[in-house]
């Protein structure tokens, strides 16, 4: 079995219609996607390389590089559109069909999406924050609020107070990370497309065109996921309030939700051992009470 997760012996790419889509693979067994979150400097590598090597030790893992976020070719359109299409056309590509996913945040988001409009592509669910819907907290979170300042403007100052919204150990906010995330955000490309979500003028027109359609959000459409689903939370997330699990939890008919204590917006890495504990026994569960 494969689980050399160095980063060039796991890069690979895929033609597809909306350009290249770069990913990283490794490990054999059942097919596992993982997709990643938004904000600066990320990536699918940076969101699980620390995860991956014990993932794969019993899935083949593919890690997908959302088109816009510097990795995977950019493309024009929303981010998150695009990102939801890049799944489709990514499974395709490899002849894939239902696959279970993890979806971090934003990848959340998107997993969900496909669960609920394709519902054939997804095994089961499992999420780190993200989807949902805040019930008690107020919006846009502190998180969010500090993504919109950054994204309008990049500072390294900026950059490192919403690193710091991220974990509830800010120790884990290092030089290395810093420099990290700072040299992808500021890639001018990359900025102008997180710009088309995270700037504080397209949040707030992106939030009066959801208050203008007629067409349901996604969050109040969970009823209609049939994967089973285990939702993952930090207890002091900043970015993706715990209530926000409150609606999902209730709405999906098989979900399930793991909070873990002392830990903010990165479950797998802030709670790293105990999410995988987790995640792992809900993934390799054969036991039909889920369906």
């Amino acid at each position: 079995m494969t689980t050399d997760v160095s980063y060039e012996r796991t890069q690979r790419e895929l033609e597809t219609s909306l350009g290249v889509l770069r990913y990283h693979e490794t490990g054999e067994g059942p097919p596992l996607l993982l997709l990643h979150g938004s904000g600066p400097g990320v990536t699918g590598w940076r969101n699980y390389r620390g995860v991956l090597a014990d993932l794969a030790a019993h899935f083949r893992c593919l890690v997908l590089e959302f088109p816009g976020f510097g990795v995977s070719d950019p493309a024009e359109g929303h981010p998150m559109v695009m990102a939801q299409s890049a799944v489709g056309h990514f499974l395709d590509g490899l002849g894939l069909g239902a696959v279970d996913m993890i979806g971090n945040s934003m990848g959340g988001i998107v997993a969900t999406k496909v669960a609920i409009d394709e519902p054939e592509r997804v095994g089961k669910l499992v999420t780190i924050g993200g989807m949902g819907k805040s019930i008690f907290s107020s919006g846009p979170s502190e998180g969010i609020k500090l993504l919109m300042e950054f994204t309008d403007d990049p500072t390294r100052e900026r950059l490192i107070r919403w690193l710091l919204s991220m974990v509830h150990d800010q120790a884990l906010v290092t030089p290395e990370l810093i420099e990290e995330r700072w040299a992808l955000a500021t890639e001018p490309t990359t900025l102008e497309i997180a710009r088309r979500m995270y700037s504080s003028k397209a949040f707030a027109a992106s939030m009066a065109a959801a208050a203008a359609s007629d067409v349901p959000p996604y969050w109040a459409r969970l009823g209609k996921i049939t994967a089973p689903t285990l939702l993952t939370w930090g207890r002091d997330d900043r970015v993706s309030p715990v209530d926000m699990a409150v609606l999902p939890m209730r709405d999906i008919p098989n979900a399930e939700l793991h909070v873990f204590p002392k830990c903010g917006h990165w479950t797998m890495i802030e709670a790293r051992e105990a999410w995988l504990c987790a995640v792992l026994a809900f993934l390799t569960r054969t036991d039909r009470t889920q369906r």
